[in-house]
């Protein structure tokens, strides 16, 4: 069986740390599931920080650079991480000023790509403006390179059994789909919309409306400064409609013409409800509960699925058309907002709305 080789760029918290915050029971970091895969290796990281150089050094054993280029001549990986925040600078939660347009997903991504590596995985969002994502959109193509983003849900075994339900049409034909969670633009709202199109079947999203909060928020030169909490809604091309609801804890739920399913707290559990029996005029419903998943790791999962694409000659789960579109209705929950909360159609018109986030 053949194996992959690894190499991560930013070697903070999802290159590296993360797992130390005792938030999952199964490998998180790019490192540790690395490490924890049968199908790939890893051999190197490159972050401009000295103190995460030598950190990562001495707890993965492995070869660290400060060029990321440098790293890739050396040790030739067939996998690159991109892992570093995706507006620098980091820890700050906020863009320096009105000027900044840091965007290091992109940056690093095309830079990769051109650079020849076969995989490549990118932390989400892939960019933050949807010039920078055609950027990598075309650098992706141009290079064959195979491509995933850390929206990890798509990835996540526990959400398996919501997707086999509806392909299998349990509840019917799809009609509507809601997540429930508060959440912010970038770092949230891109795995809520992504979760809600992998459960449904990637259908095309044709239109988009949205507000920021708080409600008065002004938009001012094409620049959000920090990564807005935001609420949406989505039209998509087979006629379902989806929503966010700000309440609950990362929950999803899909309804259709006889039945629903819905995926609660972050994914512990599934519930479908059925058509049941009836009394009178009155139709009852039963639910119907599902074995508990054990939860696999998602970030192995989204890695080795880059390498079964590349053995097997067929596109990721991730691949660059979902995600561009899905980076693209994001963004364009801030441009309805800044239309006034209006419906906008997809593809975008404005390519230049940056939102800062990390």
């Amino acid at each position: 069986m053949t194996t992959y080789k690894v190499a991560i760029i930013g070697l903070g918290r999802m290159g590296s740390t993360i797992d130390d915050e005792g938030h999952f029971e199964v490998p998180y970091s790019v490192a540790a599931s690395t490490k924890a895969s049968t199908r790939l290796e890893l051999v190197a990281g490159a972050d401009l920080q000295s103190e995460k150089r030598d950190a990562f050094a001495e707890r993965w054993n492995v070869a660290v650079y400060e060029d990321f280029r440098e790293m890739i001549t050396a040790e030739k990986p067939d996998l690159v991480a991109v892992c570093t925040a995706a507006c620098l600078p980091k820890p700050a939660n906020k863009a320096p000023d009105a000027n900044s347009r840091s965007d290091s997903h992109a940056d690093l991504a095309v830079a990769v790509a051109d650079l020849g590596v076969p995989m490549l995985f990118v932390e989400k969002a892939m960019a933050s403006s949807m010039q920078r994502a055609d950027e990598i959109r075309d650098a992706i193509k141009r290079n064959n390179t195979l491509f995933n983003t850390g929206v990890l849900r798509r990835f996540d075994n526990r959400y398996t059994p919501v997707k086999e339900a509806i392909e299998q049409g349990r509840i019917g034909e799809v009609k509507t789909a809601i997540h429930y969670a508060g959440s912010s633009l970038m770092h949230g709202h891109i795995h809520s919309i992504d979760t809600l199109s992998h459960l449904i079947g990637d259908p095309t999203i044709e239109a988009v409306r949205g507000e920021l909060l708080p409600r008065g928020f002004k938009i001012e030169g094409n620049h959000i400064p920090a990564d807005p909490l935001a609420t949406y809604q989505l039209r998509f091309a087979n006629g379902v409609e989806a929503w966010t609801i700000p309440g609950g804890y990362w929950e999803f739920e899909i309804i259709g013409s006889e039945g629903s399913i819905r995926s609660f707290d972050n994914g512990a559990r599934v519930s479908l409800r059925q058509p049941g029996t009836k009394e009178g005029r009155r139709q009852l419903w039963e639910e119907v509960s599902f074995d508990t998943v054990v939860p696999e790791s998602t970030t192995m999962s989204c890695l080795e699925d880059l390498v079964a694409a590349h053995e097997e000659g067929r596109p990721t789960l991730g691949h660059i058309d979902v995600t561009h579109h899905i980076t693209e209705a994001t963004i364009a929950v801030a441009e309805s907002h800044r239309q006034g909360g209006t419906w906008v159609e997809l593809p975008l018109t404005t390519r230049d709305l940056y939102i800062f986030h990390v």
